[in-house]
């Protein structure tokens, strides 16, 4: 009785052994990837805000473009600093 006691205890200690080697073997493979995958995604979602930004900066300097070439087209002063059309200050002599 005391050594099929024995050898049940050693199957058990020895199925727990086994399970906690491939778990540390599982964790060894299993971590680097979801790192790499994380920084990935993280690579990715700082591209798509970047291109977002660029886009956004080229509306803008499109509009500015636009709002610049009517205001001149209007005889107005196209103040490039704060982005206003303003009247032309008169010139002396005319």
């Amino acid at each position: 009785m005391f050594s099929r006691l024995s050898l049940a205890a050693g199957a058990i200690t020895g199925g727990i052994v086994v399970l906690l080697v491939t778990q540390a073997v599982n964790a060894l493979w299993t971590i680097p990837a979801a790192r790499e995958e994380g920084r990935k995604l993280e690579r990715a979602e700082l591209d798509s805000a970047t291109n977002k930004a660029i886009g956004e900066l080229r509306d803008e300097a499109d509009r500015a473009r636009f709002n610049r070439r009517l205001c001149i087209e209007r005889g107005r002063l196209y103040v490039n600093a704060t982005g206003l059309c303003i009247e032309r200050p008169a010139q002396p002599g005319g």
